[in-house]
């Protein structure tokens, strides 16, 4: 408590008149001073290093159907410093526990004229700064209504960016690389097809947003802990640079609706002039509470394969019959229909997934096109679309269960929605019940398509809400939880470890529909999975989509090897190997290393990154002593040069090199690859080539005496 006391006041001597106040962070490498401008109107400003990083920025929402908005015309009536400092368990993740070290202002704001008080509290880390807007319980402000958040980012240049299109429904974009200055002519282009889409400006951009300035330095822009609030995006002023939040709407064009005491999702600015340190942040999730869940012993992470590709391809599909232009569920007679011979879920294909899955030694196999309503789910804004119960007519639900169990497999459940948020709760206790009573444990949920209830977006307060209470719901019931097209993670799952998953970017799914740059994985660690975890499904090793399905052209735009390190770059908990067993069959030496690689982790190292060109990334596997290492490379054949000063000294281990060969080239040698053995020790080096699209990964297994 003395040592508390001291820090408190300690930072009391470091501030400055009642009007500006400054926090240093606990390492003193950044300081951040509020103010309040001449006319009353909140400010802040970040500094790293003694560089500044965020110009003095406004702070405020402004209100609908309000005489006076929360933007200006305010006093400082209190402030108050603390310090915190813990250390916390993961219940899975990228280390075994993570340290909270942050020093605190909180500044409580009354506004003249209106009497009423906000709280704008700071959190400043080691690795950047977060900050959020809390509405204590008065009697001026109780019911509001947001026309618009108004935070800035003020940036200090015209700097590079690393960014995929604003969009209230979609994050399945390629990212684009360009300066700031750019964007409003590269927005037209860089907004690509997608089934269910709305834009909102030629600057505007998503979190997280990944910059890196003319000097050198790493700035990343995102949220964390957004709950019972609309997502942000960010809208740039590109004469002044200056980002702005501007939040999803609902239907009416409403931003939030809020009741006192509430508050704000927090605003995150991570900044370092090592792009490593970026990845290896977890500012996000000591921002977001502790678990919820008191008994997280059900909540493990889950290696598996899957009836998907083969549908994502082409090959096979998810409707069981042609014959039926329309569906009614519990009308339609499915049992006289004609199968289309395609349909991929039937309980042959469904078993030898199975066996594969046991032969191998994967927890659990995902099923798509399981139940009615595949014929017509899409485009026809159908309300009663599934009841995630019925099964087709060639899919046994309690057969499949027992044969998996008996071989040591579980069964991983597929929840489409369709976008129908109200059908998918009317039917939610149900259909969890039914996961529980036929030995499923999670769940793939997903929400393709426009939101209905109608003129809803994907990003908005309303739905925003939904996706929280099918995370809690799914808890009632212990079980776990990967979303698809759902708003993308704020760090979340600390509070609810059992979202062990999410897509809300550019999948593996693209390749299948025309193909993804080939340096999008380089982008996507400092990006989309700054929040949380993605269901990436990575392990495809056919590239050539045309021998999965004659009428498919596209080509994975990776090589074999990149496919490989992407279970160690892309971290998840929920890891797919995504391709089909033959193809897997065809190359079982490499397949070996998805076999072997861990999925939970007790320590993590960033051992090379930069963001769009390559990242590199050890991992020692959770109860071991063993590790792993992931490389994945753009579009410019390098030389990873690395240390293997992560092991334990007196130590010797095997490594398994799994690379590219010299020829290999994501478009035109993509299955070019060798595999070697060498011993390795803690002052060991590796200088190893990665190809256009390619990288390499390596299993590093202790020797025992």
């Amino acid at each position: 408590m003395k040592q508390f006391l001291f820090t408190a006041l300690a930072w009391l001597a470091f501030f400055s008149p009642a009007q500006s106040q400054k926090v240093q962070s606990p390492n003193g490498k950044f300081v951040m001073e509020f103010a309040l401008q001449n006319d009353g109107t909140p400010s802040y400003s970040l500094n790293y290093k003694n560089k500044a990083v965020v110009k003095p920025s406004k702070l405020g929402l402004e209100l609908k159907n309000d005489t006076k908005s929360l933007l200006n015309d305010f006093t400082v009536i209190d402030t108050k410093a603390t310090t915190f400092d813990e250390n916390w368990k993961t219940v899975w993740g990228e280390v075994a526990s993570i340290r909270n070290h942050y020093n605190e202002l909180a500044v409580t704001l009354n506004q003249k004229g209106t009497d009423r008080q906000i709280v704008i509290r700071f959190r400043l880390f080691d690795d950047g700064l977060g900050f959020r807007y809390e509405f204590p319980s008065q009697k001026n402000l109780t019911y509001f209504v947001i026309k618009e958040e108004r935070t800035q980012f003020a940036m200090t240049g015209d700097h590079t960016a690393f960014w995929i299109p604003g969009d209230y429904d979609t994050q399945e974009y390629d990212y684009t690389t360009s300066k700031l200055s750019e964007i409003r002519s590269l927005s037209e282009k860089a907004t690509t097809a997608n089934v269910s889409q709305k834009s909102f400006s030629t600057t505007g951009v998503q979190t997280s947003l990944m910059l890196k300035t003319a000097d050198g330095l790493y700035i990343n822009l995102h949220e964390a802990a957004l709950i019972d609030y609309s997502c942000m995006h960010l809208n740039l002023d590109d004469t002044n640079m200056i980002f702005e939040s501007w939040l999803t709407p609902d239907a009416k064009g409403d931003k939030g609706y809020m009741q006192a005491p509430h508050h704000s999702p927090w605003r995150t600015i991570i900044v370092s002039d090592d792009a490593r340190e970026i990845l290896a942040s977890k500012m996000t999730l000591n921002l977001n509470e502790p678990s919820k869940i008191d008994d997280t012993s059900w909540i493990k992470p889950v290696k598996y394969v899957g009836v998907w590709w083969e549908m994502i391809t082409g090959k096979s599909s998810w409707a069981y019959t042609d014959e039926f232009p329309a569906v009614q569920l519990g009308i339609t007679d499915f049992s006289k229909a004609k199968p289309n011979g395609k349909h991929g879920a039937n309980n042959a294909n469904v078993k030898k997934y199975i066996d594969f899955a046991a032969k191998h030694g994967f927890d659990a196999v995902l099923v798509e096109g399981w139940n009615e309503g595949w014929e017509d789910w899409f485009g026809h804004s159908k309300d009663y679309v599934f009841d995630f119960l019925t099964p087709y007519p060639d899919f046994d639900v309690k057969g499949l269960h027992e044969y998996a169990k008996a071989k040591g497999v579980k069964m991983m459940m597929h929840h489409e929605t369709s976008g129908s948020v109200r059908n998918y709760e009317r039917h939610m206790d149900k259909a969890y019940q039914f996961m529980k009573d036929n030995g499923y444990d999670a769940v793939k949920s997903g929400y393709v398509g426009d939101i209905m209830p109608r003129g809803e977006n994907h990003y908005s307060q309303w739905i925003v809400n939904h996706y929280q209470y099918a995370i809690e719901k799914a808890a009632d019931y212990k079980i776990m939880v990967n979303a698809h097209e759902a708003v993308r993670p704020t760090g979340i799952a600390r509070t609810y470890p059992n979202l062990i998953g999410n897509e809300a970017a550019r999948g593996t799914e693209y390749q299948a529909f025309g193909g993804s740059k080939p340096n999008h994985v380089t982008v996507l660690p400092f990006t989309r999975l700054v929040g949380g975890p993605m269901d990436y499904t990575p392990g495809i090793f056919e590239m050539d989509l045309s021998k999965m399905n004659k009428d498919n052209n596209s080509h994975v735009n990776s090589t074999l090897a990149n496919q490989l390190a992407l279970y160690v770059t892309m971290y998840s908990p929920l890891q797919m190997a995504a391709d089909t067993p033959e193809n897997y069959d065809r190359f079982l030496d490499a397949f070996q290393f998805i076999k072997d690689v861990a999925i939970d982790w007790s320590d993590s190292k960033y051992l090379e990154a930069e963001p769009g060109q390559y990242v590199t990334v050890a991992r020692k596997a959770k109860g071991t002593n063993n590790w792993f290492v992931g490389n994945v490379n753009g579009d410019t054949p390098r030389t990873s040069t690395i240390k293997f000063n992560f092991l334990e000294k007196g130590k010797k281990y095997e490594a398994t090199i799994y690379a590219d060969a010299k020829d290999a080239h994501y478009k035109t040698n993509p299955q070019a690859y060798t595999i070697r053995k060498i011993t390795v020790t803690n002052k060991s080096k590796l200088a190893q080539l990665s190809a256009p699209g390619g990288g390499y990964a390596i299993s590093i297994i202790e020797i025992k005496k």
